[in-house]
């Protein structure tokens, strides 16, 4: 027996009842609302859409017995799985919704960067009344706040006023029903998570670093390139990801600020569950955007655990 085994078997049992409880609770919330649930979006991928109540077949039959099990199984299809790879609207759903979350996500990380670092290099007085201003936005409504893009970039809205009065252009710019629009408000919209892990890294790094460095004659730009950057490695990634993943299957800014002409991946799922109906068809494209999404989720976290056995 191992120390670490004798150390658990020699504490009392209700310290170890009490941490297989802590344990035990996030795990089922996990199986409860993440795992069946996906379970069932993937069982209804498989299936195949119909004019009924459900709208697709096979449905489970556990009073019909054995056949009635071994009958469910032979109607599962990947049909619509082969209908995705088939139809280029999909794939270009797919394409459009990655390249758009990756600039916009790079854009925040630009914006955001330098912010964070800002708030960490405050004094400690000020720093959480900056947090809480980056966050302030937050305390009105979303909606209201997309709502309010719409406004100022509408043909006669205030940000194309501001540019005719200061004779930056000359007639009204189109900013509605494009990817400028959609990235404005995107970028808009998450940049506080992109601000709170860079900052949560900053504000702790070690400052006698960067004066070591000082005294060593190293330039600025050149200590805050090998220092700081590397040091907030972890907020960068985290921040990435926190961002990048949600953006890839964003409805609402595209649909608001967006044009009909081009979707993103959520657009179109939120199109074949709620206008065609098509409830195997949008449970394959939610299954595929997981699976897609499942690539950065599992480099982040190989690199933590990479993280983690150099410490």
């Amino acid at each position: 027996m191992t120390d670490r085994e004798q150390s658990i078997a020699s504490r009392p049992a209700p310290r170890r009842w009490g941490r297989r409880f802590v344990i035990l609770v996030p795990a089922l919330w996990l199986v409860l609302f993440f795992l069946v649930p996906t379970l069932i979006v993937l069982k209804i991928s498989l299936s195949q859409t119909v004019i009924a109540q459900p709208p697709y077949t096979p449905v489970l039959d556990l009073s019909a017995g054995w056949h009635g099990l071994r009958d469910f199984f032979a109607g599962l299809s990947l049909d619509n799985y082969r209908s995705l790879a088939a139809d280029s609207l999909y794939a270009t759903s797919y394409l459009r919704s990655l390249a758009i979350a990756a600039l916009s996500t790079l854009i925040l990380l630009l914006v955001g960067y330098p912010i964070a670092y800002g708030i960490a290099r405050m004094p400690r007085r000020w720093q959480p009344v900056l947090v809480m201003a980056v966050f302030l936005p937050f305390l009105t409504a979303f909606l209201i706040r997309i709502y309010a893009w719409i406004n100022i970039l509408q043909h006669d809205g205030l940000l194309n006023t501001i540019l005719m009065t200061l004779h930056v252009v000359h007639e009204p710019v189109v900013w509605l029903s494009t990817d400028t629009a959609i990235i404005i408000g995107i970028v808009y919209s998450y940049l506080p998570f992109m601000v709170l892990p860079l900052y949560a890294s900053l504000e702790k790094m070690d400052d006698s670093l960067l004066e070591a460095a000082a005294d060593l004659g190293s330039p600025q730009w050149k200590a805050f390139w090998l220092i700081t950057v590397p040091l907030s490695a972890p907020g960068i990634l985290a921040g990435v990801l926190l961002c990048f993943i949600p953006i890839v299957g964003e409805f609402v800014i595209p649909d608001l600020l967006g044009g009909s002409n081009a979707l993103m991946i959520g657009q179109t799922l939120w199109t074949e569950f709620f206008q065609n109906r098509d409830w195997p068809v949008a449970s394959a494209v939610a299954i595929a955007l997981l699976l897609v999404l499942l690539g950065p989720i599992l480099i982040y976290q190989h690199l933590q655990m990479r993280t983690l056995g150099d410490r």
